[in-house]
């Protein structure tokens, strides 16, 4: 399943059946990640895009809606699809669920739009009425989804997500979080919406999201990408500090550097659709650490493939950032 060795233990995977060519002209030698670089995926934005629900429903069928996070992401992303998943939601007994998931998750992205990034104090009472219209009807949609089908994991990870914007409290989001892990207690996605409510900017208390990171890794088994709770743990550290050069110290070199090898750099991992977020991730942490060695490796195995997230939330040129330190790689 894998390429050639190179750049000491670092594997970089042959191409997937399905995976998108890489552009051949490329800006600083990077690109930007599009439809989680696989045909499959773009076949089902090109669908979401069109308004076609018979066609978003086949083009789903190799993936698990319920399950994979990135997948639901990609469509939730896709402008539009407020105005036709409704009809889906009402029309289709069938297939109710998967509609009400993907217009659940939609509305909370469409939610944020209206909000917009700008500071609490500088969001307009309008602006607020409307995130949260969005986000009630994304509730209600999403416990119904979860009625429909009680084994999926990703609506209760959008429902953390939710909590966290309409202010909801810990326990709403603490039942929520188990709705999640009780369905699969190794999920990544539901760790990075934990460690988010436990940050001080979101009403946690100081030094709590570090331990939960590595608590879970500790359960993680070698070559699963939940290590990459670490790397977030880590770039928000860096984020608050005051200092730039705070993750520049011997123990969190070693402890991102062990933690890679834990999870992404394991011949274990599994290059899945979406997996150049993990190494982004990853990337991004080890770049504010200075942990040379280790984010070469990572950045060899990227290849150019560079994703907004995490990079975009915490750096003002975001892309610029990616290609200097892909290039020294």
């Amino acid at each position: 399943m894998f390429g050639k060795l190179f750049g000491g233990s670092t594997e970089r995977p042959e191409a997937a059946p399905h995976a998108l060519p890489a552009p051949r002209r490329r800006r600083n030698g990077t690109y930007p990640l599009h439809a989680l670089g696989d045909t499959r995926v773009l076949a089902l934005l090109e669908a979401a895009g069109a308004g076609d629900w018979p066609a978003v429903k086949a083009a789903l069928a190799p993936f698990d809606i319920g399950r994979d996070h990135h997948v639901l992401r990609e469509l939730a992303n896709v402008d539009g699809v407020q105005d036709w998943i409704g009809r889906a939601v009402d029309e289709d007994e069938e297939d109710r669920a998967t509609a009400l998931l993907i217009s659940g998750a939609r509305h909370i992205v469409w939610g944020w739009q209206a909000r917009t990034t700008k500071l609490a104090v500088d969001v307009s009472p309008e602006q607020w009425r409307v995130f949260h219209d969005r986000l009630r009807i994304a509730e209600e949609q999403l416990l119904e989804a979860i009625e429909l089908r009680l084994e999926w994991v990703t609506p209760w990870v959008r429902l953390l997500t939710l909590g966290r914007g309409m202010s909801l409290g810990t326990d709403v989001n603490e039942a929520w979080l188990e709705g999640a892990l009780s369905r699969d207690p190794l999920d990544l996605e539901a760790h990075l919406e934990w460690l988010s409510h436990l940050l001080p900017r979101w009403g946690g208390a100081p030094g709590e999201a570090l331990p939960f990171a590595r608590a879970a890794l500790a359960r993680a088994p070698r070559g699963h990408r939940l290590g990459c709770v670490i790397a977030m743990a880590y770039v928000n550290v860096w984020a608050d500090a005051d200092r730039a050069d705070c993750l520049e110290t011997p123990e969190i070199r070693a402890e991102l550097r062990a933690a890679a090898d834990h999870s992404i750099l394991d011949p274990g991992y599994a290059f899945t659709p979406g997996w150049q977020y993990d190494f982004n991730l990853f990337a991004m942490a080890l770049v504010m650490a200075e942990e040379n060695h280790t984010v070469r490796r990572v950045f060899r195995t990227l290849d150019g493939a560079y994703t907004g997230w995490p990079w975009h939330h915490h750096l003002a040129k975001p892309e610029k950032v990616f290609a200097r330190y892909h290039r020294r790689a």
